[in-house]
């Protein structure tokens, strides 16, 4: 299977866009990218703060990360039907004011609004994750490996910059909940930035929608399979990363300054990985050399953390960012994956929904492990042994040809 752009047929199934067009759908893509992972990220490096501040117990700890992983299943598996009553872009619009009124919620200092706004937030964001693939798709058709990684290259760096300038921004507001409220008026900009993309569809007549395709019978079939079993797997180890890299590195004695920059270098490393692994998956015959390297390090990764020493944290921290690469193009084969707009939302819808539902065990099952033997000896060791399960999954989908991949 190749990823080849220069083999591909027409994707789109709307016509060409004027060039004004063109200029707002980027700059939508970039405030969209950006708020993508923030929220997590921003939660995650004041996990332990929130904790003590706010005085909830280890199960509600250990849900706390759990939420986004849920509410991407949960909320995303309804994406294809929203998508075809409003149309990508009024789906999308509507999951922008979920994002930014769950993520202002939670700079209310009570547990009660960190989970409720977590929640609200989460399943806005969840919407914008399934629909991307296909505003791509329709917007960008002759650009898609390029768009989706301008998007996921801002995803990173929103995470990366929310996850190194949070604790600072913490102690200058004297309040972690007040700093991860903040994070909510990058998702206002984003609902702003998007608000003349849904002028233009609306004015035009050109709405993206198509006859709606149910995505679940999609689970029968090899691509579905492969696609749903790849996005499963990088989202359980990258989850359970983000919600608890810092804290694994302060409990293995690094402060929480030196964990906070060890999480960022980490998100650092993930932006240059992901245009590599991209480059090189996109070019013909080079989507297996491209999944075996970027899995392969995830495991190199996942075993230096468990056995060098914390003061090493470092070659963790770039190899795990190098792993995390995957994300690009595993979003460029959903992006390409259908034959139409509405194929690929229902490929989308699959792959997400059913992946992020698995993907819940990873920063669930990792810190309810981790509160049972008091170490993240175990949590590590059973991450390791599914990064070498997905160096079999994408040895199965780089193995034989996909309908719809090749592209």
């Amino acid at each position: 299977m190749t990823v080849s752009p220069s083999a591909a047929p027409a994707l789109s199934d709307a016509p060409p866009r004027p060039r004004t067009a063109v200029v707002f759908g980027v700059i939508a893509l970039v405030l969209i990218g950006l708020n993508l992972r923030a929220g997590i990220a921003g939660a995650s490096a004041l996990l332990h703060d929130l904790q003590q501040v706010l005085g909830y117990g280890p199960l509600v700890a250990a849900i706390i990360p759990s939420i986004p992983t849920l509410c991407f299943a949960v909320a995303g598996a309804a994406t294809s039907w929203l998508t075809g009553r409003l149309g990508v872009e009024k789906a999308i619009l509507l999951a922008l004011a979920f994002l930014a009124g769950g993520l202002l919620l939670r700079g209310i200092p009570a547990t009660g609004m960190l989970v409720g706004g977590t929640i609200v937030g989460m399943s806005g964001l969840a919407v914008c994750n399934v629909a991307m693939p296909s505003f791509i798709r329709t917007h960008f058709a002759h650009r898609t490996s390029v768009m989706t990684a301008l998007y996921t290259v801002t995803m990173t760096t929103g995470a990366t910059v929310t996850a190194v300038a949070v604790v600072p921004l913490a102690m200058a507001l004297g309040s972690p909940s007040s700093a991860v409220g903040a994070i909510g008026y990058l998702a206002v900009a984003a609902f702003v930035g998007f608000l003349p993309i849904v002028l233009h569809t609306h004015r035009n007549s050109v709405r993206s929608t198509a006859a709606h395709i149910s995505p679940w019978p999609l689970l029968r079939t090899r691509k579905g399979q492969l696609l749903t079993a790849i996005f499963a797997l990088q989202a359980l180890l990258a989850y359970a990363l983000i919600s608890w890299f810092p804290s694994m590195l302060i409990s293995m004695g690094l402060s929480p300054a030196d964990s906070g920059l060890m999480y960022g270098l980490m998100q650092l490393v993930s932006v240059p990985a992901g245009m590599v692994i991209i480059a090189i998956g996109s070019r013909p015959r080079m989507l297996r050399p491209a999944l075996y390297l970027v899995s392969v390090t995830m495991v190199a990764g996942l075993a230096s953390l468990l056995f060098l020493p914390v003061g090493l944290a470092v070659i963790p921290s770039v190899l795990l960012g190098f792993g995390l690469g995957i994300f690009p193009l595993v979003m460029v084969m959903i992006s390409r994956s259908g034959t139409s707009t509405a194929e690929t939302t229902a490929l989308s819808t699959l792959a997400q929904s059913t992946g992020y539902l698995l993907a819940t065990a990873g920063p669930f099952g990792a810190g309810l492990l981790f509160s049972a033997t008091g170490g993240w000896t175990l949590p590590l060791a059973l991450l390791l042994g599914l990064a070498v399960v997905q160096v079999v999954v994408a040895h199965l989908i780089s193995r034989g040809p996909l309908t719809g991949l090749k592209k």
